[in-house]
């Protein structure tokens, strides 16, 4: 077992089923355990009808797969509202025990199965899914290029492909790399969180138009997630919170903790 995957047993403790970012309105703030679990419902269904994807009986996805899909929160989700065939994969066997765990406890063993397998070579055949879903993973994939070319491949014509990651800022025409301390910042970030390469939002659209993908679409959503680091810290120091960290081990997780608590920079959202 790996650290990350030490770090997802003290997010379940704290999130639940879902270990992504919620979706707050501006200005608010999450004040209990149940506000943040449905902030992250939000940040589904916020994200889902960003990109138009249909209820309709008709339109609505029939298969889905889930990149990166952690244990299984989001895969579990979409095969609920959609009643759609869905699979989950996820590089971590640790992860993905837990998911078929979570998924048999639930019922749903008939419509949502998961296996391990890399996002940069996906066994899965060409234009195979109605909707490919990335929620909180592409941050810990190092070639973008590659993670985005394989999502684009196994999306059927027609299909609408949902990336939701961390970014960093979008340079202006003057610039050509961020400032050192952002640099700095963001090398920090990496070494506590498990991140990989950082690209901007401007930077996936251009590989998506690449592509040649229709009807591309982003939007900077920071200031919606910003509340949820410090609703987060505040889980991770209730008295549950606290003793997974015992378990896990304090030494090992206090660093990424006060680096969130100290940086304003994470709170507004890394930009």
């Amino acid at each position: 077992m790996t650290d990350s995957d030490e770090s997802y047993g003290q997010f379940e403790d704290i999130c639940g089923d879902h270990m992504h970012h919620g979706f707050y309105e501006p200005g608010s703030a999450a004040a209990s355990d149940s506000d943040h679990r449905l902030a992250q419902i939000r940040m589904i269904e916020e994200s889902l009808r960003f990109a138009g994807v249909s209820d309709d009986e008709d339109k609505k996805p029939k298969r889905v797969v889930d990149v990166g899909c952690g244990i299984g929160g989001s895969t579990r989700y979409l095969a609920r509202k959609y009643g759609a065939n869905c699979v989950g994969f996820a590089i971590s066997p640790v992860q993905v025990q837990r998911a078929q765990a979570l998924t048999a406890s639930q019922g749903l063993a008939d419509k949502v199965s998961f296996q391990v397998a890399d996002a940069l070579d996906q066994p899965f055949p060409d234009g195979h899914f109605d909707l490919v879903w990335s929620m909180d993973s592409g941050q810990h994939i190092p070639n973008k290029k590659k993670f985005v070319s394989e999502l684009a491949r196994v999306a059927a014509p027609g299909g609408t492909i949902i990336i939701v990651t961390w970014c960093h800022r979008d340079l202006s025409p003057s610039e050509e790399s961020l400032k050192p301390e952002e640099k700095a910042l963001l090398d920090k970030l990496g070494s506590a969180y498990y991140l990989a390469q950082w690209c901007s939002t401007a930077d996936y659209v251009k590989l998506l138009d690449s592509l040649s993908l229709q009807d591309i679409k982003a939007a900077d959503w920071s200031e919606y997630v910003a509340p949820f680091w410090p609703a987060m810290i505040r889980c991770a120091l209730t008295f549950k919170g606290f003793t997974s960290l015992l378990r896990s081990g304090v030494e090992k997780h206090k660093r990424s903790t006060r680096d969130a608590i100290d940086d304003p920079r994470v709170q507004d959202g890394l930009g």
